[in-house]
């Protein structure tokens, strides 16, 4: 499969030249290592090493055997503790897919609905906790391996297990819609990439409105279905975003990152932030910062919305 990359913005582009289901597989180190994201699910298993994991504002570590699954234009990237190894033949292994391919299936044969959940889920990404990492690289090898309507069978033997694995957990606070089109469509973008750069501000509805020449009701309307989220809720999952990158890589009081992320008080924000993460931010600041080890930090990734 070939890839083309686009420094500017980092987002990747897929060739899907060799057909709807997509597989690739890269050791360590490799250029595509990098922040990035894409229109295509992608489907990503560890192998070997251990590093740190970021989908979308999620900062994790990771393993051998972690498996995520990643939905349409989720920024993400696996970071390698650098320190630990010269280099390795395979660290990933990776099968990408379209929504469309999904949508098509469950077209023709209703039972492909069942997977709907599981990829919807996968637009904050998804994480298959506990999975047998030996069983997932015999899945992975057999899409690898197979061409053809055996490839396709192959696919769907995997998705089919991870859709019936329990122990899913969501990772980012931030769920990605997919790509937005027409003009309307265009302006919520237009919103969205104005939040994403002034979050610290104060944001209205009606600011937003004006920004884009809506009307208070359409925009909503609009922005809702676009971002599946309100306004507010919207505005405020990016402010933790933010917040969380923060609280990992500093040592800035709490009640300063609160206002420096455009919450005005502090009872808010830690409400919020419990709402969205399950933690305070003390508790998430120190788990994070422990599973991140002394004296590392985090390259503040841009998130650009097409």
């Amino acid at each position: 499969m070939a890839t083309k990359r686009n420094p500017a913005n980092q987002f990747e582009m897929i060739d899907k030249s060799d057909g709807g289901i997509l597989y690739l597989e890269h050791g360590w180190p490799s250029d595509l290592i990098r922040w990035h994201a894409h229109p295509p699910y992608e489907l990503h298993l560890i192998v070997s090493t251990k590093g740190k994991a970021f989908i979308g504002d999620y900062v994790g570590r990771y393993q051998p055997g972690q498996l995520i699954l990643t939905g349409p234009h989720v920024p993400h990237n696996w970071v390698t503790d650098k320190d630990a190894y010269d280099s390795v033949p395979l660290r990933d292994m990776v099968v990408l897919f379209s929504h469309e391919s999904i949508e098509n299936l469950a077209t023709a044969f209703p039972e492909a609905q069942e997977l709907m959940h599981t990829l919807e889920m996968s637009r904050s990404g998804v994480e298959f906790v506990g999975f047998n990492q030996e069983q997932a690289t015999q899945l992975f090898a057999q899409v690898r391996d197979n061409n053809g309507l055996a490839r396709v069978t192959a696919f769907l033997n995997l998705m089919n297990t991870l859709n019936r694995w329990e122990d899913k957990r969501t990772l980012s606070t931030a769920k990605m819609a997919s790509p937005l089109s027409g003009i309307a469509e265009s302006k919520i973008n237009d919103v969205v990439k104005y939040i994403t750069d002034h979050y610290q501000d104060e944001l209205s509805l009606k600011q937003a409105a004006e920004l884009v020449n809506m009307s208070e009701s359409s925009f909503s309307r609009h922005f809702q279905r676009a971002t599946r989220n309100k306004f507010v809720e919207f505005v405020n999952r990016v402010r933790i975003g933010r917040a969380c990158i923060m609280l990992a890589e500093t040592d800035e009081r709490i009640s300063s990152i609160c206002f420096d992320v455009g919450f005005n008080n502090i009872t808010n924000f830690n409400r919020q932030f419990v709402r969205l993460k399950g933690q305070t931010p003390g508790e998430y600041r120190k788990v994070t910062q422990s599973h991140l080890g002394k004296d590392q930090h985090l390259v503040k990734p841009t998130i650009e919305y097409p």
